[in-house]
Parts: C-alpha cells; structure tokens; sequence
C-alpha cells in the first residue's frame, strides 16, 4: 500500500483468436484467466469496442497481480485488498511514464511556454478510479451469477446513482460525496494551441504529409484514432469533407475539412501515390510503406516540441478546432456540437470558458488604467451615503 514493493510483472493481455473475444488477459503460465474472460465476453456482447476490451484487461490485470501478490484468491476479496490497490496506484511509479531523454521537464512540472501541466510520474487520479469501476464492475457481473465474494470490494455510493438518474433538466444536479477510495477527479479544461505557437508548430512540419495531418486535424476536429483510419474513398473533394468511423457510436459519419487542409492533403497524395482503396491514406515514409500508426503520428509532434519547448499532444489539435468554433461569433453553439460529434451540449459548452491567456491585452489595459474614484448616484443624499458607508476619501 506503500509502495515500497511493486507488482509483480507476471501474466499479459493477449490479442484472442476469436471475434467474440479479441484481448485475453493470461497468468504466469500462459493460462487464461476464466473469471476475465467470461467478464470480458460480456461486455463485448453488449457491444463495447475491442479497445474498451483491451483497457478493461490491463485494469484486471492488474488487479490479479495485486492477488497474485498477496496471495489471495478472486473469490475470497474484500475491501482491504481494494484500499491496497488504490494504496500502491497513488504512490507507485506508471512505466509508461518513464522519460529516456535527458533535459525534459521533470515529472509533474509546468511547461513555461505552453501552460500545460508535464503527466506526473505516477497514476492519474482518473486512471485510479477507472481500474476501481473496471473492478467493480467485474464483481458485480460475478455476483449476478452467484459467484464471488458476497460483498463487492469495491465499495459504491449510491447517493451518486441516484444523482445521475432521470431527473427533470430544469432540477438542479444534486450534489453528492464521493464513495470511499474514490480519488478527486480534476475538471477538465480545453487546451487550445494560441495562434502564435500554432504557427510556430506549423512551420516544422517536415514534408506535406504532416503539412496535411496537422491541417486536417485542426479544421476537422476529428480525433487521433478517427483521422488515421480514412482511406481514399472517404474524401469528397467537392463538397470539402471527409467520411471518418466515429469513436463513441462507430458510424460513419462526416467532418468538414478546410479547402487548405485539401490542398495540403493533394500535395501529399501526388507525392507519395494513390494508396490502395482499403489502406489508410497515411503512410509512414521510411522503409516499406505501412499505415501510419497513432504512436508514429505523435512522434512527429513531439521532434516539433522537443525544438520549440512545447508539449502539445494530438488531442490538443482537437481542443484548438473546437474552441476556434466555439468562438465564432457566426456560429451557434449547436452547429459547433454537430461538427465536433459531442453527445451533450454541455460538452461543447467548455470551450467557450475564456482562459487567462487570452486576457493578455485586456489586463494590460487594466493595469494602465488609473484607479477610478468612487462615485455615488445623484439621488442619494451626502449625509445618508457618509451615514451608512462612512467618509468616501
């Protein structure tokens, strides 16, 4: 709970062999662990996307390594081995956080020049309370079976089920607690990139490859996963948009793209080739030509970060398209959620917040302002103003 021991690295999450079950989460032995699987097939029969299969996974995963560790078996878990679990989460190191190159910001640090918090060495507070649900909902399945412990290990607050239950939309959201080792989740906020360093980002893209990503991304507000995935037949030159497989729903639905991010995606094509009709039309351009891949697209931000000093990420591009909408006096808020593909209103509502960034020029008009004196209405008498707010000086 301390962490002064780590997890023991033993087991995997493995691609399956079965279109009812593509991840599998194995032990020590190679063996597959049955509990998960029969959870995992589950979900997947309601219909959740093979990537929720796989986060799901490595959150049980890691939950039976805690297991394996303490020598406890699914069955027998109660809430102690949950409070050791979240423990271990909030003081232990995430490897995916490990930094190779010397020089970078430490852990945990702000960026000077793009205000963006550096991911902090260990687990997010949002990645704890995920593994918790992921937990919970695995016994809560067992449990439905008669299988398990009798008690949920993860203790649940049902104040916050009622709140999020059907209400009328003119009732105010009732407030609630948070459930015991659950972790305060920071709200979140939109990171546009300032018009300034999105030029300065702009001008080291390399080739019009990534002329065309950054462009694309940014007058589509489509998302990483999203963008990477269109083929040849999913651009409609003429009316200016592009057909991209939705994350939340997986319909095939359009974004709009800007006539230069066109031109720029022109350019490339007529350099690199017409793909064929079912590969992605972004390749890589070293080697044998393979789809570009999420983690190779994120690189080509970073080299552009590491010599500008700047940490925007992919989904930064996302944020800056949706507050430059957002903004636009010429469009409604409405027609911004269309755009963006966004569930609820109140989601495409964040990116008209005002940050302090943008409120450069206008404190500076503040501060050079001299102070205004205090001035009273005309139809307040002296003595009742000095009577009650005592002598103005």
């Amino acid at each position: 709970m301390d962490g002064r021991a780590d997890l023991p690295r033993v087991g995997a999450v493995l691609e399956g062999v079965t279109p009812s079950l593509p991840y599998v989460v194995v032990d020590a032995a190679g063996r597959e662990v049955e509990p998960v699987t029969r959870y995992l097939r589950d979900l997947l029969l309601g219909d959740v996307s093979s990537l929720t299969c796989r986060s799901y996974g490595h959150d049980l995963l890691r939950w039976f390594r805690l297991l394996w560790a303490v020598d406890v078996g699914w069955e027998q878990a109660t809430e102690t081995e949950a409070a050791t679990l979240v423990g271990w989460l909030r003081t232990a190191r995430n490897p995916q956080r490990h930094r190779r190159r010397e020089g970078g910001d430490p852990p945990g640090s702000v960026n000077p020049k793009t205000g963006k918090p550096v991911l902090a060495a260990g687990y997010a507070p949002r990645t704890i309370a995920h593994n918790l649900s992921v937990v919970h909902g695995f016994y809560a399945f067992h449990l439905h079976f008669g299988q398990g412990p009798a008690i949920n290990p993860v203790p649940e607050n049902k104040a916050r089920r009622q709140a999020l239950a059907h209400r009328s939309p003119i009732e105010p959201v009732r407030r609630h607690q948070r459930a015991r080792l659950r972790p305060k989740i920071p709200s979140r906020q939109p990171r546009a990139i300032p018009d300034a360093q999105w030029e300065e980002l702009f001008a080291q893209m390399r080739c019009n490859r990534d002329r065309a990503l950054l462009a694309c991304y940014v007058s589509s507000g489509a998302r990483a996963s999203e963008l990477l995935g269109i083929q040849l037949g999913d651009i409609d030159w003429h009316k200016g948009q592009i057909w991209v497989i939705s994350k939340g729903s997986r319909a095939r639905q359009p974004v709009p793209v800007s006539p230069e991010a066109l031109a720029y995606l022109a350019a490339y094509l007529d350099e690199a080739g017409l793909p064929d009709d079912d590969l992605p039309i972004w390749r890589t351009r070293r080697g044998t030509s393979r789809p570009l891949t999420y983690w190779a697209a994120r690189r080509v931000l970073q080299r552009a970060g590491e010599l500008l000093g700047t940490n925007w990420t992919l989904h930064d591009l996302r944020h800056t398209a949706a507050t430059r909408l957002a903004r636009d006096p010429e469009m409604t808020l409405v027609e911004v959620q269309t755009i963006l593909r966004h569930a609820h209103l109140s989601t495409t509502a964040l990116y008209t917040v005002v940050g302090l960034e943008d409120l450069v020029d206008k404190l500076a008009e503040h501060y050079a302002r001299p102070v205004q004196p205090t001035s009273w209405p005309q139809r307040y008498d002296t003595g009742d103003v000095e009577a009650v707010f005592g002598a103005q000086r």
